[in-house]
């Protein structure tokens, strides 16, 4: 796209939505949001960038593949389940450690898990959508 103005506001917005896809992110276990909804706005970040400013940059503030991020939040929600099968007996029982007013648990494993799954399988799709485009 060869909007001045659309280009000089995609760096900042694309900041501006990573920062609130992990505040979504977590604040999840507590309140609406979490994982999906946070991976959601993070792949649109992204995405918005890819149309900014092209597939390269978009690539290079990824730092990652996004099917090694999916492959890493399948693994992390497989991974989260697993305290709660050996202590348990039941797959996904979460854990829970507290310290004053903070609390974590295995479920923002799980959450993140669910974060990187979704920007990884959200960009694939985009990402190879925005390279065809440009090659057609």
């Amino acid at each position: 796209m060869n909007s001045l103005i659309f280009s000089a506001l995609s760096r900042p917005l694309f900041w501006l939505m990573i920062v609130v896809s992990l505040f979504i992110l977590y604040r999840g276990h507590n309140e609406p949001g979490g994982g999906f909804i946070g991976g959601l706005i993070a792949a649109s970040g992204f995405a918005i960038l890819a149309l900014a400013e092209g597939i390269r940059p978009a690539r290079r503030a990824m730092r990652v593949h996004p099917v090694t991020l999916l492959g890493v939040g399948l693994s992390l929600g497989l991974l989260s389940g697993l305290p709660g099968l050996v202590s348990h007996g039941s797959f996904l029982t979460h854990w829970w450690f507290h310290s004053g007013s903070f609390h974590i648990g295995t479920t923002l494993l799980f959450d993140l898990g669910v974060y990187f799954a979704v920007v990884g399988g959200v960009l694939s799709l985009v990402l190879r959508f925005y390279e065809e485009e440009q090659e057609a």
